[in-house]
């Protein structure tokens, strides 16, 4: 027996409600699945310890990425200082980590705007069940309670629905966001395994090479 805007508010924080908890399933599923390829593909680079020679496609998710991008690094500084390879290194590591744990973070914020504009919607169709139950006293003339009482309740349902969505929403964001905030310092964990097997490859390449120069300084001698 409610006004029409007032069930539209109903419907509409119903379904934003279903709405909140269908994201929630979906983004703890996808950081589970994450979670255990950036497992798999750390516990196989710390295996292997370091880049050279290394398969990306044997990682996946980040790390893959993260290889790909020193593998193509080195290739690219072949002959310059390694101290300029792991400084631009550490720069593209840290921009893959930082797109990585934002697109994980993609989505969570339906949460967030559901559980900051849920009551306030919720509110505005009490407002106006209210408006129009005064509406019906003012028409009626009667101020009998069996009159007003049903329109009041109807009224109030909304904001209650309001809170009721507007409640989980905002402890499902906060879920996500510590989730989130875990698999992102695992991916932290993957760059710096990354930049460690990086530096021990430089140093492996440097201290190869010191022999060479010696035997060429010998040869040059004789």
């Amino acid at each position: 027996g409610a006004d029409i805007v007032v069930k539209s508010v109903m419907f509409g924080l119903a379904l934003a409600s279903v709405l909140g908890w269908a994201v929630w399933a979906g983004k703890m599923l996808q950081v589970y699945v994450a979670n255990n390829r950036l497992r798999r593909s750390y516990r196989q680079l710390a295996r292997a310890g370091t880049l050279t020679g290394a398969r990306p496609k044997t990682y996946s998710g980040p790390v893959r990425v993260m290889v790909d991008a020193a593998q193509a690094e080195i290739e690219i500084s072949s002959g310059l200082g390694k101290d300029g390879v792991k400084e631009r290194m550490a720069s593209e590591l840290s921009r893959i980590e930082a797109g990585a744990a934002r697109s994980m973070q993609s989505g969570a914020m339906v949460l967030g705007s559901i559980g900051s504009t849920a009551p306030f919607i919720g509110l505005f169709g009490t407002v106006w069940g209210i408006m129009n139950s005064f509406i019906g006293i003012a028409e009626s003339g009667t101020t009998s309670l069996s009159v007003v009482a049903p329109g009041i309740a109807e009224a109030l349902l909304a904001t209650a629905i309001g809170l009721v969505a507007a409640i989980p929403a905002v402890l499902l964001y906060n879920h996500i966001t510590r989730v989130v905030s875990g698999y992102r310092a695992r991916i932290g964990d993957a760059a710096a395994l990354v930049e460690r097997c990086l530096s021990r490859d430089l140093d492996r390449r440097a201290a190869e090479a010191v022999p060479a120069r010696t035997t060429l300084r010998n040869l040059a001698a004789e």
